[in-house]
């Protein structure tokens, strides 16, 4: 955990993406990621030069089978408020829609809850889960699946809704995130959707796997490209300035 802390630290140091006072919420989903984005935020509040407060936040999307009751004893025991917010996506999506790829709608569901939930609440940023190599991914995905180079940012401000996503885990390999989260034993749900492991991004992460046996050092590469192209959000001079 103390790695994590180490790179969390860096990541929100380099992207400037805590404010004095800032009240952030943890988007969380249950899953790794966002269990361990909280962790981090949870532990980095208690020595961070900066004073900032954090909170999480979980929309139960109607799939069968998840229990959050875990997550809701462990922001009671770290002193997190914890809001949980039903949304029919499932409903919507795989029952109503039927859609026959339905990550794309399915995101855009969440998101327009998300905002909403936290825009209602006075909230004005939100920490996600999207770690070193969801940013390589995503970089490959726009490439292959639409013909440009583009990757989420590191901090993003929605003028609509006034909210700033920050992502403080993006120096962190996934399968750093995967030791730490055993090792601390956090309650992750599973997500039973029925397009889990089907993904377009699941068939980058099987190319870039594939890829790495032959260029170990493929994803290094590519993060770096990402910070050193001039894409908006990544230069890590332009930030400094």
């Amino acid at each position: 955990m103390q790695h994590i802390l180490g790179l969390v630290r860096r990541c929100v140091e380099d992207y400037h993406m805590i404010a004095p006072g800032d009240r952030i919420a943890v988007g969380v989903s249950g899953g790794k990621d966002s269990l361990l984005t909280l962790a981090a935020l949870v532990r980095l509040r208690e020595f961070y030069p900066v004073p900032f407060t954090v909170e999480a936040i979980t929309l139960e999307m109607g799939m069968p089978g998840m229990d959050f009751a875990p997550v809701a004893e462990l922001c009671e025991s770290w002193g997190v408020p914890y809001i949980r917010i039903a949304v029919p996506v499932y409903e919507i999506v795989f029952e109503e829609r039927k859609e026959k790829n339905p990550c794309s709608l399915c995101a855009k569901l969440r998101r327009g809850s998300l905002n909403t939930a936290l825009v209602e609440r006075d909230i004005h940023k939100i920490a996600l889960g999207h770690h070193y190599d969801d940013a390589v991914e995503t970089l490959l995905m726009n490439l292959l699946f639409e013909g440009r180079i583009g990757c989420f940012q590191p901090v993003t401000y929605l003028d609509r809704t006034g909210i700033t996503q920050i992502r403080p885990l993006l120096y962190c390999h996934e399968d750093e995130i995967r030791r730490t989260v055993e090792k601390l034993e956090l309650p992750v749900v599973k997500n039973p959707c029925p397009a889990d492991g089907t993904s377009r991004r699941q068939e980058i992460k099987e190319l870039i796997a594939d890829l790495e046996k032959k260029y170990p050092n493929l994803k290094q590469k590519l993060f770096g490209a990402v910070q050193r192209y001039p894409l908006y959000g990544w230069n890590l001079e332009a930030e400094e300035r």
